[in-house]
């Protein structure tokens, strides 16, 4: 056999050793909200490689204007997906997702109390809390056993320019960021009659001007993070599981001392093992990384990558291993590689979404 005919061959063997010794990865199904064309994009991951497979778009039913931004929320079950329209009448619509294809089916439409930014379910998924901006307000609509979501059942006014809501773990508390008060509302919640009440102390004073947006418990529950709007500061807060309240430990700026201009923080997430955190920024077209300390869970700056156009939103897949930042302006999604030992994120490829996509969620495929 020829020397170099031998070498190619034993490399070729090798690579495809290490190939094989790579185990498959779960595949999960992307969701991508457009707000400008009213509709969601659906993409299958690949859990391997990381490359996405476009499976098409499905329209909203009986909605003509687009929206400044569609929220999604999927149920706790994976059987439901949630869009918040943000056009007058304001509504949910409601999609059945087929476990095995991906694919939504729409089932109809509920109202929702105001123009709501964020959406979620609780962890029942019987209640769908929401947080309405313009409206200064939170509010919870009931989900019936098929999905479908009822008329408001509780409206709770809270201080000004309420963005965003997220419930605890345990489902006993849940917490608003109130942007333009510069506050996180801290509530009870009922999880049997799906009612908010006013927690003790009722609210944390956040520094002036901060505009806090969004939150993210980490997965050991002791601890939550939220990314700010007006400064794109990244805080840390210990979570008191058992009164339900929040005490920040840290604040970090996530610009770097000689950016000019005005900051624009957005979306905040956590890699599902817990030793990462993301935030995006609008202004420089950014994610940006945090080491996570197991035991403190303070954070330390990594870096960051450019991303699309003004990233409003991104998520991380369910393995933790991919990354997809879509840009408002650029209407395209990228998707990056996590590396499990780093945090770095690596593009891999970058792809076509609707007009103003804003919102991703994942779901595994079973």
């Amino acid at each position: 056999m020829d020397r170099r005919y031998g070498i190619a061959l034993a490399m070729l063997l090798s690579s495809a050793a290490f190939v094989a010794a790579v185990p498959a990865q779960a595949d999960s199904f992307a969701y991508v909200s457009n707000a400008a064309s009213n509709d969601i994009s659906v993409f299958r991951l690949d859990g391997t490689t990381g490359t996405m497979t476009p499976m098409g778009a499905v329209p909203f039913v009986g909605v003509d204007k687009p929206g400044t931004s569609t929220p999604l929320a999927i149920s706790p079950d994976r059987r439901f997906l949630y869009a918040g329209v943000r056009s007058q009448p304001y509504q949910v619509q409601i999609f059945a997702i087929d476990a095995a294809t991906g694919k939504l089916s729409h089932l109809g439409s509920g109202p929702l109390a105001d123009s709501m930014p964020y959406i979620v379910p609780d962890r029942s998924g019987k209640y769908l809390l929401s947080a309405s901006y313009g409206g200064d307000k939170v509010a919870v609509n009931p989900i019936g056993p098929d999905g479908k979501v009822g008329p408001p059942q509780q409206v709770v006014a809270t201080g000004k320019n309420a963005h965003s809501i997220q419930l605890s773990p345990d489902n006993r508390f849940a917490f608003a960021t109130n942007l333009g008060s510069d506050r996180l509302v801290q509530f009870r919640f009922d999880a049997a009659t799906g009612s908010l009440g006013e927690n003790d102390p009722p609210s944390v004073v956040l520094p002036p001007k901060s505009g806090p947006r969004h939150i993210v418990f980490h997965p050991d529950a002791r601890h939550l993070y939220l990314v700010d709007e007006l400064d794109a500061a990244v805080a840390v807060f210990a979570y008191d599981t058992k009164t339900g309240t929040l005490t920040e430990k840290q604040r970090l700026p996530s610009l770097p001392a000689d950016f000019k201009g005005e900051p624009w923080g957005a979306d905040i997430h956590t890699t599902p093992d817990g030793r990462f955190l993301y935030i995006s920024e609008r202004r420089t077209n950014t994610i940006r990384s945090f080491r996570i300390d197991r035991e403190s869970g303070l954070l330390t700056p990594l870096g960051s990558v450019a991303t699309e156009e003004q990233p409003r939103g991104f998520n991380i897949d369910p393995t933790g291993r991919f990354l997809a930042a879509v840009g408002e302006k650029s209407d395209s999604m990228t998707v990056y590689r996590i590396d499990g030992g780093s945090g770095v994120l690596t593009t891999l490829a970058r792809y076509p979404a609707g007009k103003q996509p804003n919102w991703v969620e994942f779901v595994s495929v079973p």
